[in-house]
């Protein structure tokens, strides 16, 4: 595998805090998530940052390439073009799910893949295929979650590293994804990092949290805690990363803290500087048992001259629809409030549901910042969405869903006071516009009827 090029000390560039990345002293590269950029209408912050030769890499959300469909060719295409536009040496995308084919449904979310050969294999087929598909090499992100599979068959360090090995592609380390898998799954990250080939490592991701009822959520919108430089520390002791990046999505501090976070990653990210001494703290508490070492992995033939990791007398298709079927089941638990499988912590499964759903909740208002101002403020909006979203999944992203949500409260003579439901009716048809006729056109013919 070849030398990853060396990256730096970086951030995530989001809009929100456009002027202040610009001015951070020392700034060696950013990330950019790659849907919400438009490869022929580039920000002018970016185009700046690039002009100052600081290093633009896209980073994929959308992808879903642990799911049980292969990638998309539309979404693929799009992330190359990102790729080129930003002159990116690599792009990245996560190990995990997003989204069902059958039925429908859209996480919103990053969603954990069963470590077992089939989700392996599914993997694997997908990589490949967006590994053509790109011009420059893939990097995976391993992920945080909520939730542990039942029935597992491979621990964290054997599937990535199998993941590795059958198809090349480089890791994106997370190691707050690291300390939040050990808070919530009981999994050691020292085992992990261990475990995997770090000679594949493209860059290193560093981001906080916050523990609330003994769950850790990583929600890039808190400083980075001590125990995370720890674990950053303790990859360094194992490998030189070409880049470590401080991600930060939500609550964005002043720009002098922003300084002062990225100064703290430098120091223990910079070779010629001492490492931070590792708390190597124990298991919390009520924790589960660290779990990296416990699942004995099934048998499996050695890689071919393919890279095929075995050979399945039914066929790749049959692993597709196993992985499918069993992807479904937990989604329409998480979203469509259907029963939680067999197996899964019901506790944590309602935990990840409610926090799907005020994700959902947060991401809705945010692309469609009118709606919490005609309800009447964040607190009758939240309200109000969370009660349409508890047994209505999205399946067509977050516009569609704001949309819809619109739709669901004037159809039920919602909100209540005339004026806001005139204002609603009048923002819905505004961005509604053509579409094929169905049940929609009914609904539309009579809201103009009750708005007139």
């Amino acid at each position: 595998m070849k030398t990853m090029a060396h990256l730096g000390v970086g951030i995530g560039w989001r809009p929100e805090i456009a002027d202040a990345v610009e001015r951070l002293p020392g700034l060696d590269w950013v990330e950019v998530v790659a849907e919400n950029i438009c490869p022929g209408h580039l920000p002018a912050s970016l185009l700046r940052l690039r002009e100052r030769g600081v290093r633009v890499v896209p980073h994929g959300v959308s992808l879903g390439l642990g799911g049980a469909e292969r990638p998309d060719a539309g979404k693929l295409a799009a992330l190359g073009e990102r790729a080129v536009a930003l002159g990116a040496p690599l792009v990245t995308e996560h190990i995990a799910f997003v989204r069902t084919a059958s039925p429908a449904l859209e996480a919103g979310h990053l969603l954990p893949v069963q470590r077992t050969r089939d989700a392996l294999d599914v993997l694997c087929e997908n990589v490949r295929i967006a590994q053509d598909a790109l011009p420059v090499p893939l990097a995976l992100e391993n992920i945080a979650a909520l939730i542990s599979w039942p029935g597992e068959e491979l621990t964290e360090g054997q599937f990535l590293t199998e993941l590795v090995e059958r198809t090349g592609v480089r890791l994106l380390i997370d190691v707050a994804n690291l300390h939040t898998n050990r808070v919530n799954r009981g999994e050691d990250p020292f085992a992990v990092l261990d475990s995997i080939p770090l000679e594949a490592l493209a860059y290193v991701h560093v981001a906080g949290g916050v523990e609330r009822g003994g769950v850790w959520h990583d929600t890039h919108a808190h400083p980075v805690p001590p125990v995370v430089l720890d674990l950053l520390a303790q990859l360094r002791t194992r490998v030189e990363p070409a880049g470590v990046l401080l991600e930060r999505d939500d609550d964005f501090p002043a720009e002098a803290e922003l300084a002062r976070e990225l100064a703290a990653i430098r120091r223990v990210a910079d070779p010629a500087g001492p490492a931070r001494p590792s708390s190597s703290p124990g298991p919390r508490p009520g924790a589960t048992p660290a779990r990296d070492s416990a699942p004995d992995p099934a048998p499996h033939t050695p890689a071919g001259p393919e890279g095929a990791a075995r050979t399945d007398a039914e066929g790749p298709e049959r692993a597709r629809v196993r992985v499918g079927l069993e992807q479904a089941a937990l989604l329409s638990a998480l979203v469509g409030g259907t029963p939680v499988p067999e197996g899964f912590d019901r506790r944590r499964v309602r935990v990840q549901a409610r926090a799907l759903a005020a994700k959902r909740a947060d991401v809705v208002a945010k692309v469609a910042p009118e709606l919490p101002g005609i309800l009447g403020g964040e607190d009758p909006y939240r309200e109000a969405f969370l009660g349409y979203a508890r047994n209505r999944p999205m399946t067509a992203g977050y516009r569609r869903d704001a949309l819809d949500f619109a739709e669901h409260l004037l159809i039920r003579d919602l909100p209540a006071d005339p004026a806001a439901r005139r204002r609603l009716t009048s923002w819905w048809r505004d961005r509604v516009g053509a579409r094929p006729p169905r049940r929609i056109v009914r609904w539309a013919r009579t809201l103009v009827g009750r708005a007139a």
